[in-house]
């Protein structure tokens, strides 16, 4: 495993869509690997592969959901090749993302509450998942990556935050006891 640079706003590759990934190969096992050591030392709970310049549709996520009782349960860890969203919600939720790529800057980010993603897993077996809330918010703003997409695009309002602020947001979700922009 070996960590990657992490491209910023002004290259190119962030603004292609990737290419549908045709074989499930060691290469790609590895650059999964890369993917997720870079993510965790960014430290994120996302990455899509042209972030580290590979125009390829793959995303890592890892996110620890909330518990009733205000801690979290254990991370969990998605590797997904070739993701797509199916049955977004009606239901959208605002709140505040950021992103490896362009750090320093938070934006104000409308998405849905829930969709359902599917894809492959680092194996090459099919993948689903239904996902609500943050993770929901995660898989959105990774696949976003794959099409060129950035969270400054979508964002109603983009700013630099405060100290205090940037060390409670962590790549791009923010923990639920971060209030959420108000619409």
């Amino acid at each position: 495993m070996a960590l990657r640079p992490i491209l910023t706003l002004e290259n190119p590759v962030l603004r292609q869509r990737a290419r549908k990934v045709r074989a499930v190969t060691p290469a790609l096992r590895r650059l999964i690997d890369d993917m997720i050591e870079t993510m965790r030392a960014a430290p994120g709970v996302g990455l899509a592969a042209p972030q580290i310049g590979v125009s390829q549709r793959v995303i890592v996520v890892e996110y620890a959901e909330p518990r009733d009782d205000g801690e979290e349960f254990p991370p969990k860890l998605y590797a997904v090749i070739n993701p797509e969203i199916l049955r977004p919600s009606q239901e959208v939720l605002d709140g505040t993302e950021g992103c490896l790529s362009i750090p320093g800057f938070l934006g104000a980010v409308q998405r849905h509450q829930a969709v359902s993603v599917r894809g492959l897993d680092r194996n090459g077996n099919p993948f689903r998942l239904k996902a609500h809330d943050w993770l929901a918010r995660i898989f959105q703003h990774e696949i976003d990556h794959l099409d060129g997409v950035l969270f400054i695009d979508r964002a109603s309002r983009v700013w630099q935050p405060e100290p205090e602020e940037a060390m409670a947001v962590q790549a791009i979700a923010p923990r639920p006891s971060i209030p959420e922009v108000p619409a």
